[in-house]
């Protein structure tokens, strides 16, 4: 179960990578969701969001247990959970073509993801949980969310 754990929140290796692994988390997050695309609808991704947010609660509680530490940047199943978040707004915030949507969504999710604006920050920094290391990827994809129905508007 400790493997299991270590393996599915580090996103199938990616906390082997020291350098920017949420970052990576979330270009690999959005590259699946680029290539499946026009495989998967919003209640397939919805599976996944909920099934994922599940399985990240009870292994992140697991893994931060094993590493003695709360949030620890080897974890990046919480960008995947952030950036599927997202997807499922996909057709309402989606601009120009997907090329532009995702690149767009990458750098607005990092931006929002690095600096935690409230209420992240106050989660980032209040809850010591699962629910913490999760909750605050979902506000940067709220964030993100929002700046796309701006641009849309302003577009």
């Amino acid at each position: 179960m400790n493997h299991l754990s270590k393996i599915s929140i580090c996103m199938f290796g990616i906390f082997f990578i020291k350098f920017a692994p949420g970052t990576i988390g979330s270009i690999v997050s959005l590259i699946f969701y680029y290539l499946t695309l026009n495989l998967i609808n919003l209640y397939i991704i919805f599976f996944i969001f909920i099934f994922v947010f599940l399985f990240a609660l009870k292994f992140i509680k697991i893994y931060s247990k094993i590493i003695n530490q709360n949030d620890s940047s080897s974890i990046v199943i919480d960008e995947f959970l952030g950036v599927t978040f997202i997807m499922l707004f996909y057709d309402h915030i989606m601009l120009i073509n997907n090329y532009v949507t995702f690149t767009l969504i990458f750098l607005l999710f990092r931006f929002f993801d690095i600096f935690k604006l409230f209420p992240a920050n106050w989660i980032d920094k209040n809850i010591k949980n699962s629910w913490g290391v999760i909750l605050d990827d979902i506000f940067a994809g709220i964030y993100t969310i929002i700046s796309f129905f701006l641009l849309n508007v302003l577009i």
